[in-house]
């Protein structure tokens, strides 16, 4: 409950409550789509230099000691936004949201590798990462109404009550966050004990939820992380979602008003309809790679969104927009739980946390290039469809890359 409360809080609100926002504050700071576009990328370099650091703490000193520390850091930098005055100003503050994020997002995502056995780890890793889904929901009605009640610097007080609700899960957090089953006397979720021994859990009739890793000292897991031919392919594949999905959120309400004549409202509650079909999908996603194997799912995520971002962009009616919507909504989560899985099949609950902050450093460039070319290409071309057709792109060569995953990933 914890991991997927602080998805909502530095995911669901810090970063996608800010393609709601984004109309207002744009026009308040008078800022063009390139510095828009801009604005997210600076929240995503905060996120990808903290990223590593914060699964290499949270494999040192423990989630609990690291994740609270990061929703507060992401809350203050919320609120700080709604003072900023200027582009600059703007930017800092996302910044300091995204280092925030990243040292709370990714420990938070790894925890599903510590408390639930192999075959139940992606659909545990799926109700995680579906904790963004309710940022997307509760952003979709709020904001509108906020902005129609507040006037123009509504855009505000939105920010203020995002740090607000993140400074309230950071408590919730600190109080009640384990670092894995066994501070608590406990085995891992869907895993039998065979031997029992006083004060601990011990003896695991699953064997293949110890890699041989764990046996390995601890100088030289980390350079066997770093040598691992898996990571670096998983960082492809991430690197490929993170460009593609961030481009299409981050101007997806941007697009529904400009080109598609939907009113603040009327594009919110599409919004709201999206956030709801993201519900399911990491737990849907997951469950599917528990069956099919890893790197499989990861193939057809990849396509399904491919689709999505192509018809969004082409497809400018009613229609089009909301099956393409729906669309990237069932797959939205897909990849983020898988891959968190994934790193707990490969390293083990303690090593987890690591391998998941190298991958997600080359998932958030990818998320740090995505909208600031997507905003350049709208702003030479008058159009938001060219930078959707380039995303649809991306995610296809993602695809390429997970069906040329090798046997390290395979069906569990």
């Amino acid at each position: 409950m914890v991991a997927t409360l602080s998805s909502f809080a530095v995911l669901g609100l810090g970063r996608f409550g800010y393609t709601m926002v984004l109309p207002a504050m744009q026009k308040g700071l008078g800022l063009s789509n390139t510095l828009a576009g801009s604005l997210a990328t600076a929240n995503v370099i905060g996120y990808a230099t903290m990223s590593l650091v914060g699964g290499a703490l949270a494999a040192r000193f423990g989630t609990r000691a690291v994740l609270p520390v990061g929703l507060v850091i992401a809350a203050i930098g919320m609120a700080l936004t709604g003072v900023a005055q200027g582009f600059a100003e703007a930017a800092g503050w996302r910044l300091l949201t995204g280092i925030g994020t990243g040292l709370t997002n990714v420990p938070a995502t790894a925890l599903a590798g510590a408390w639930f056995a192999r075959r139940l780890r992606g659909v545990a890793s799926g109700v995680v990462v579906s904790g963004s889904s309710i940022g997307l929901i509760v952003a979709g009605p709020l904001v509108p109404r906020v902005l129609a009640a507040t006037g123009p610097d509504g855009w505000r007080a939105i920010w203020w009550i995002y740090g607000g609700i993140t400074a309230v899960i950071a408590a919730l957090a600190y109080a009640l966050i384990r670092n894995r089953p066994t501070d608590l006397h406990l085995l891992p979720v869907g895993m039998a004990e065979t031997a029992a021994v006083p004060g601990r859990a011990a003896g695991l009739s699953d064997s293949s939820d110890t890699p041989a890793l764990e046996a390995v000292p601890g100088r030289a897991q980390w350079r066997l992380i770093f040598r691992s031919p898996i990571v670096w392919h998983l960082s492809l594949v991430y690197f490929c979602f993170g460009l593609a999905y961030l481009a299409f959120m981050t101007f997806f309400t941007k697009h529904l008003i400009t080109s598609g004549g939907y009113s603040p409202q009327a594009a919110g509650d599409l919004y709201m309809l999206l956030g709801w079909c993201t519900l399911v999908s990491g737990s849907l996603w997951g469950g599917i790679s528990d069956r099919i194997g890893r790197k499989w799912a990861f193939a057809v995520v990849c396509l399904v969104q491919a689709a999505s971002f192509a018809l969004f962009g082409l497809w400018q009616a009613p229609a089009g927009f909301t099956i393409a919507a729906v669309i990237f909504g069932l797959s939205a989560w897909g990849i983020p739980a898988i891959m968190a899985a994934t790193c707990g099949d490969v390293f083990g609950a303690r090593l987890a946390p690591a391998a998941l902050g190298l991958v997600t450093l080359f998932f958030a460039v990818g998320m740090a290039v995505g909208p600031a070319v997507a905003g350049a290409i709208a702003d030479a071309t008058g159009s938001f469809v060219p930078a959707f057709l380039l995303a649809s792109v991306v995610a296809v060569l993602g695809s390429v890359a997970a069906i040329t995953l090798g046997s390290t990933v395979r069906r569990v």
